[in-house]
């Protein structure tokens, strides 16, 4: 595949008084000043780019953030008062990004939301991970992250009642049988893997790598190591990206955890290690490069409270039918090993400076910045607490016992339980989240499926 040369240049994150400069050089017409919702989808307005003024700010209503997938409010959402007061926009001009898909010079910035005293809104997913982020800052560490987000290519699907089915690539067929890490089968999508390339170059998305996974037109991309909020806005913009590019070349992207019956699941697999802020030094190594107390406490951290963390790592219905026992590639419990990919944690191989630990569990579903402080909260947790985690196993973990919840109201439950999560992450913002994730699953019991009408109606 042949990359295009980037052709943007980037606004220093130091210096938010050019954000208006950038737009004029690069002859912004319109710009979207987008917040991701508990979803993880892109909120916000669009507006022409010479009434945007980022020293004053754009206001949402803070109800965005109670909103349930299907754009319905859950029952009881008391966190919030009656009022659906305003929530004011702050531009982060680092995330400042042309948007390739626009057919006018268009530009996207992610916002940060506050209250009218300036307070942070706490209940926003992007705070909420910089709340994580704080705590680690507050002892010297510095976190660091690199997602890896499965996806699946589709025919386009309109019947939601309709099974999904693998896309037509070049050769005029759709894939038949399993190609896991086949190059000749990530070939059959190159013209929209071209464009995602471009796509990716012009919004600085960092992809390291591109292989085909283990299902029928399953992928995976990897992104390169960095800031923990840095690599949140890249999945939050490369999913947005993906779903457009893949819709201009008559084909659906989903994130779906499980979107096909018979077909494994879609993972963001995170890795993730600790530095010192001030050495750069990696905290999971000693002097003499051999593991440290801090980095087994972080797995015995992640391996005590990541259950309890699972609405967010894996928050949706259709998340736990991905882990199911029998579904290969996805564990299901917090086992860890030494490059063992049966365990939820795994310990790749690496150099003493590379050291980290993979977290296997979450979902390609998730609201990346949720996820990714959930998975840090945990790991944070096991350091402060000291953790010791269980011995390594070195065999097949997917035949152990199975330590997650196993529907999302289980999960939600464990999450309200667990006093330790709700402080590192914010009691109101848990409290409404709950609420969400509550509403969406009493609403998913409301549906009747295929199944049941199948093999009920006229049998019991």
């Amino acid at each position: 595949m042949t990359r295009k040369k980037r052709i943007r240049r980037s606004v220093p994150a130091e210096l938010p008084s050019q954000l208006r400069n950038w737009l004029d050089e690069n002859n912004i017409e319109e710009i979207e000043a987008v917040v991701p919702d508990m979803a993880g989808v892109a909120k916000g307005k669009i507006l022409p780019a010479k009434k945007y003024q980022d020293d004053v700010g754009l206001r949402l209503p803070e109800t965005i953030f109670a909103q349930t997938v299907d754009g319905n409010y859950p029952t009881q959402w008391d966190v919030l008062g009656d009022t659906d007061s305003d929530i004011f926009l702050k531009p982060d001009p680092g995330t400042v990004r042309q948007v390739p898909f626009a057919e006018d010079p268009s530009a996207v910035i992610i916002h940060d939301c506050f209250y009218l005293d300036g307070a942070p809104v706490d209940i926003a997913p992007r705070q909420v991970l910089r709340r994580v982020l704080d705590l680690y800052e507050a002892r010297g560490w510095n976190p660091v992250v690199a997602p890896e987000v499965e996806f699946y290519l589709v025919k386009p699907n309109t019947d939601p009642d309709y099974p999904l089915e693998p896309p037509v690539g070049r050769s005029g067929r759709a894939e038949s049988g399993r190609q896991a890490f086949s190059v000749d089968a990530v070939n059959e999508f190159d013209p929209l893997f071209e464009d995602l390339y471009d796509y990716c170059e012009i919004q600085e998305i960092g992809i390291e790598t591109l292989i085909h996974e283990s299902g029928a037109a399953q992928m995976e991309i990897n992104l390169l190591h960095g800031n923990p909020m840095d690599l949140a806005d890249q999945v939050f913009l490369f999913k947005r990206g993906l779903r457009e590019v893949a819709m201009r070349h008559k084909i659906y992207a989903t994130f779906m955890a499980a979107p096909m019956e018979g077909e494994p699941g879609s993972a963001m697999h995170v890795h993730q290690s600790v530095v010192d802020a001030g050495s750069g030094r990696n905290i999971f190594s000693n002097t003499r490069g051999n593991e440290s107390r801090l980095f087994r406490w972080h797995i015995g951290g992640m391996q005590k409270y990541l259950p309890d963390a699972m609405a967010l790592i894996a928050p949706n219905v259709n998340s736990y039918r991905r882990l199911a026992p029998d579904k290969w590639g996805t564990p299901i419990n917090t086992a860890w090993g030494y490059d063992n990919r049966t365990a939820g944690l795994r310990v790749p191989v690496s150099t003493p400076q590379a050291r980290r630990v993979e977290n296997r569990i979450a979902g390609a579903d998730v609201n990346p910045y949720l996820a990714l402080a959930a998975s840090l909260a945990c790991g944070y947790l096991g350091m402060v607490e000291q953790i010791k985690p269980s011995p390594p196993v070195s065999t097949n973990a997917y035949g152990a016992e199975s330590q997650l919840p196993h529907t999302l109201r289980e999960a939600v439950d464990g999450l309200l339980e667990c006093e330790p999560l709700r402080e590192i992450l914010g009691e109101r913002f848990v409290r409404l989240y709950a609420s969400i994730k509550h509403h969406e699953y009493d609403t998913f019991l409301n549906v009747i499926s295929a199944w049941e009408r199948e093999h009920l109606l006229l049998n019991v």
